[in-house]
Order: structure tokens, then sequence, then C-alpha cells
């Protein structure tokens, strides 16, 4: 059943993305004068096709929505009327083939703007604020001196707001120099500085991998306390097959009492492949149940133990915790602007570095992780689902405006280098420019799909 719910709401995110990329191609191609023969969502069999106005134009909805492309009128794919030759794509000044090849990626980009600025119109913006909470002992964060209690207020001289604000300025730090100097408030109101500083460059790109920013620094936000009461539980995970389920509430672990879901998921990670006894109240009653506990990769040769449920839901932060702002139209369209900015810039810092190898390449999603996350979107709600959307928008906008020529951006330097030395580049550099595009694009998608793998059986 999962599957089925994970597979739909990604065909419709990817459907919806697709068009709007190939939407921006089409729209521009045709302003600028360009002749378009087909505007085709999805590849394979035509399933529906409509031939409208003075071109003639295809508009097809085809069997497989994991795609689609614009084709236009080229004679290097086959013969082209005299009168036809000014408007085929080989024909028009390179400037007008590079805005056609930029149209898409910008309107992804455009896309996810303007999904922000809806948001932020409607809800204005609500942050948590980045109160410490565990701080692990002798971990790097206790070293420098971060305490239980205090609030981060910036991170190398530049203010933070907000848990995610955090989160990403430290990615950035450690994927870089390794050093974050944060400027922190403590309980009783005094500021003062912790500086996190990670010398070695095997631990730097540690860091990076998925969950171990936090783990690997020791420590982590506050959040409000969750009582040890099963929320969701993965099916065939070890908690089902153990018959434990979603409201069962924990009372101990090898008969160690329990009473808030955090001390679950500590004494649970650290025990994997390992036999643990629960005791736990369903209906009244006390039960006992033996799990075997899951063994997850967690880098650096740790493993971790999963029994793959998750908490309670409903547990929400106290106001005094919660920083929210209401946005006229005009704040919003700005401040949606400079998220779309910050949020591509950071995924091209972050890109480039992982190319360097210093950032984990486990970063790295495919499909069945991309699904995964469409479809716990969707169930959160509207806004996380839209909110999911942004973040892929944004990726797949900054992904085709990468040097690589099969995408858009290799395209686009085809195009540059015609323009500069004002003659195409021969048909045998094409075609190597195209092969060696199409074996990165293997290798990238071979990383990731073996990262979701990973992921699916740890």
């Amino acid at each position: 059943m999962n599957f089925i719910w994970y597979l739909i709401w990604f065909v419709v995110a990817v459907g919806l993305l697709v068009t709007v990329h190939e939407f921006g191609h089409f729209w521009v191609a045709r302003r600028l004068g360009f002749k378009v023969l087909r505007f085709s969502i999805g590849f394979g069999r035509p399933l529906l096709t409509r031939v409208a106005g003075a071109d003639r134009v295809e508009y097809v909805i085809a069997a497989v929505p994991l795609g689609g492309y614009v084709k236009l009128l080229d004679e290097r794919e086959g013969p082209v009327a005299p009168q036809d030759l000014p408007r085929s794509f080989t024909h028009r000044p390179p400037w007008q083939r590079i805005l056609v090849l930029l149209a898409g990626p910008a309107s992804n980009i455009l896309f996810a703007v303007l999904i922000l600025w809806a948001m932020l119109w409607a809800n204005g913006i609500t942050e948590v604020r980045p109160k410490v909470g565990d701080v692990t002992s002798g971990s790097l964060a206790a070293h420098a001196g971060l305490q239980s209690g205090d609030e981060i207020r910036a991170i190398n001289g530049v203010a933070v707001s907000s848990q995610r604000d955090v989160v990403f300025d430290l990615l950035d730090a450690m994927s870089g120099r390794g050093q974050a100097l944060l400027t922190v408030r403590g309980s009783s109101g005094e500021t003062r500085q912790a500086n996190l500083t990670v010398g070695d460059a095997t631990e730097r790109r540690r860091l990076t991998e998925p969950a171990e920013l936090f783990q690997g620094l020791g420590f982590q936000f506050w959040t409000p306390p969750v009582p040890p009461v099963l929320g969701p539980v993965t099916p065939d995970g070890p908690a089902a097959h153990a018959g434990l389920a979603a409201g069962d509430r924990i009372i101990a672990i090898d008969g160690r009492p329990v009473s808030d879901f955090r001390q679950i998921v500590e004494y649970i990670r650290a025990h994997p492949a390992e036999r643990v006894n629960i005791d736990y109240r369903r209906g009244g009653a006390l039960h006992t149940v033996a799990v075997m506990v899951g063994s997850e990769d967690a880098g650096g040769g740790r493993r971790i133990g999963r029994i793959l449920v998750r908490q309670p839901a409903g547990i929400s932060y106290p106001p005094d915790m919660l920083l929210h702002t209401s946005l006229g139209a005009g704040a919003a369209l700005a401040r949606a602007g400079d998220e779309a900015w910050s949020m591509t810039m950071l995924q091209a810092r972050l890109f480039w570095r992982m190319v360097l190898g210093r950032v984990s390449l486990k970063n790295l999603s495919g499909p069945l992780s991309i699904a995964e996350f469409a479809g716990d979107s969707a169930e959160a709600g509207v806004a996380s689902f839209m909110s999911f959307l942004v973040l892929i928008s944004l990726s797949l906008g900054f992904l085709n405006l990468l040097p690589i020529p099969i995408l858009d951006g290799g395209q686009i330097l085809f195009q540059l280098v015609e323009w500069l030395k004002g003659s195409p580049l021969s048909e045998r550099a094409q075609a190597l420019g195209q092969q060696v595009g199409i074996a990165l694009l293997i290798v990238l998608m071979g990383v990731a799909l073996y990262n979701d793998i990973a992921r699916q059986f740890g």
C-alpha cells in the first residue's frame, strides 16, 4: 500500500514539474519565432493527441509520465521545406537558442518562487527558535562550551533566527573550512561564543552524510517532551514483526523504565542486531515482546539500531519557541526570491564540494527516495507537499543548468562556443560531448540508485 501511495505522488510531482519545465521551452520558442512540432508530456505511446494552431503543433500526453520534451523544427533530423528554414532551430541566432534552452530551468525556479510567494503571503513565516537541547558529554560541542538551553544567534558572523538557518549554515561551514563560530545567548541572558572546529577532512566529509551533522558535533535542538507512545509502525519492520502497533505505550526496555520517546530511540540505536525485551501497555493490559533490532550503516564503520517506528503525531512547540511573521504581498515576494536564491546557491556550493570530494556522495537521492519524500509530504498535508515541490523544482532547475552536454546547460555551452567562434561545433565534437554527458548521468544515477537501495535495506 505504501508503495502505491509513494508511486502516485511521485508521478504527480514529476509530471507537474516536467510540464512546467517543458512549457518554459515551448513558450519562449513560440515567442521567438521557432517552429514547434510537438509538445509532449511523458514518453512512449501517445495516449491523447491534439493538433492545433497555424503550425499544426502536436500536443501529446504519453504513456510514461516520467519526462517530456518539446520538439523543434531542425534540419539535422530530416528534410525541411525551404519556406520553413528561417524558423529551424539551427537557423535562429545563437542568443535566441540560448534563451529557449534557459527557459526550462528558469521556469522551474520561477515556479518555486511563485509557490513560496503564495505560501508566505497566505501563512506568513513560522520559525522554530534554534535552542540547544541535549549536549553529548565529551563531544566537540561540549568542548566548545555549548550548553543545554543556549540559543544560537549567529554563525560565522551571519545572524540566524531558526533551526533551518542553523542546519544550512552548519552544513555549509563543515563542508567548507570546517569552522563554525557560534554566537549564543545563554539561559541566563549572557552572550558568548562557541567555536566548533573540525580540522580533519575525513571527519568533515562524514559530517555531511545524512543525519550525521548533529550526531557528529554532539548536540541536538531542544524539542518538546514526547510521550513514549508509538506513532506509525513501518510494515515488515522489526517492530511490526514483533507485533508492536501504533498507540502502544512503551513502559520499559530490557527492564529499564522509559518516560520519553527519545529514550526509546537512544536505547535502540545503541543495540544494533541485538534482541531486546520491550514492556508495553495496550488497552490497559501489560505485554512483553522480544524484538530483533535491525542494523543500519551509520558511516565511519559504525552501525546503529532501528526498529522502524515513528514518534506520535500532534507534538507541538510551546508559543515562546515559535517566531511568526505575517507578510504582505510585496514582502512575501521579496522573501520568496531571497529564499530561492539562497537555496540554489547552497545547492551549487554543496554540489561543487561533492565533486571535490568534500561532501558525501550519500546525499545524492534517486527515484526511490524522492518517491518516498513525495508520499510522506503528501500524507503530512498540502503545505508540506508544496514545500517538497519547491525543493524539487529548485533542484531540477539547478541540475539542468550543469554544463553536461545532454542537459540544457551543456547545450547552452555548445551554443556559446558557436556564438564565439562564428561556426557550429563539428558533429564529431557534439557527438563526443553527448557520449560524455550520458556517461556522467549514468554514473550520477547509479550512485543515487545505490544510495536509495542502501537506505531501504540498510
